[in-house]
Order: structure tokens, then sequence, then C-alpha cells
């Protein structure tokens, strides 16, 4: 039953972003013009670009682009279809859905994202294995972490507001593990080097996502 109302809200999910066209097209607006503006500092500028400017500048871009995307989860969601859902599906699929979603369009803008990053700013990963896994750890933890703070600023006035003040202290410390695993395959230092770094991000995403499936369903109930 869970597992059922999991797939229904997905598929809703993914089924509002294809006929919210507009949605999808202004993040990957956002995403190449943020990399168009790297490639104008950089390569026309003729400022040399070494391996952790590579790596620290793919990231902040990133973390925005999250910022962007996950933030109108919630917040875009008005009080009656609030209601609706409230009647149909428990508020453990509902948190779930919303994380599994944010996860695969993290992970669509963080792949198209790295795709044009290397076309504008050159390739110097030794170790794309890595990286890609690391991609991946990226999508699910920005997802897991700002869809519950969404959660929890869409009941404040000033949302945007909270969610920056919310998302600081568990992003930051994800934020650098991604930068530090990034660096490894920058190198290609393999995954033997970036094993506690990937063991401390995956049970960073296990307590997010615990966190959310437990404490979303007295958040649920306020409204």
């Amino acid at each position: 039953m869970l597992a059922r109302e999991i797939w229904s809200l997905v598929r809703k999910e993914v089924l509002i972003e294809l006929r919210m066209q507009y949605a999808l097209s202004g993040m990957l607006l956002y995403l190449i013009s943020s990399m168009f503006l790297g490639y104008i500092t950089f390569e026309l500028g003729m400022v040399p670009m070494s391996k952790p400017t590579w790596n620290v500048l793919f990231w902040v871009i990133m973390l925005f682009v999250a910022t962007n995307s996950i933030t109108k989860s919630f917040i875009q969601e008005s009080k009656d279809r609030q209601l609706y859902y409230y009647t149909i599906a428990s508020p453990q699929s509902i948190i779930l859905s919303k994380i599994i979603f944010n996860s695969l369009l993290m992970m669509l803008l963080m792949i198209t994202g790295f795709v044009v990053y290397i076309v504008l700013l050159g390739n110097p990963v030794d170790d794309p294995g890595l990286f890609l896994i690391n991609l991946l750890f990226g999508a699910v933890g920005f997802a897991a972490s700002f869809t519950m703070i969404s959660g929890i600023a869409s009941k404040a006035s000033n949302s945007s507001t909270l969610m920056a003040i919310l998302g600081f202290p568990i992003i930051i410390p994800m934020l650098l593990l991604l930068i530090k695993v990034s660096g490894y395959a920058l190198d290609g230092l393999g995954f033997s080097a970036a094993f506690d770094e990937l063991a401390t991000l995956m049970a960073i995403i296990i307590i997010s996502i615990t966190a959310s499936i437990i404490l979303f369903p007295y958040l649920w109930r306020s409204n």
C-alpha cells in the first residue's frame, strides 16, 4: 500500500513537472547561465583554472541550483491541494515521494550540468566513476535535506529566508564532503581514498530521510 501511494505521488510530480515546462526550462537556463559566466570569467578572461577552483565552482553552482529547484516542493502547493493529499495518502508517502522525485530531478540537473561544465571549462576528472557516484550522493543528499526544510519553511511567511537559515548547518558539512570526494576523483585516487567520506555522506542521507519520515507526520497534521 505504501509503495503504491509513493509510486502514484511520484508519477503525479513527474506529470506536473512535464506540464509546467517553463519551471524545468527556467532551472536549466539558470544552470547553463551560471556555468557560462564561469566560462567567460576563466576561459575568455584567460584566467588559469586549477582543479580545486574547477571543483568548488561546480559544487557551488549545484548548491544554488538545488536550492532553487527543491524550494518549491511544498511552497508551491496550495492549501486546498495539501488538504486533498491529507485525505488520500499518508504523510510518510508524501514526504518519501517528494524526496524520490527531487532526487531524480537533481540527478538530471547534475548530469546535464556536468556535461555542459566539461564542454565549457574542460574535463580534469581522472576517475569519472567516482565522480558520478559522488553526483548521485549529492543529488540524494540535497533532495533529502532540502525537501524536509521546504516543508518546514512553507509554514512561515518568509519561507525563502527560513530555508537558508535551516539549511545552512546541514548543507555546509555535506557540501564540504562532496567537494572532498570530487577532489579525489579529479586526482584519480579511487574509491579506497574516498571510502570514509562516502560512508559519512551515506550516514547523513540516511539520518535525513529517517528524520523526515519521523517528523513530517507532526508537521503535516498542522495543516
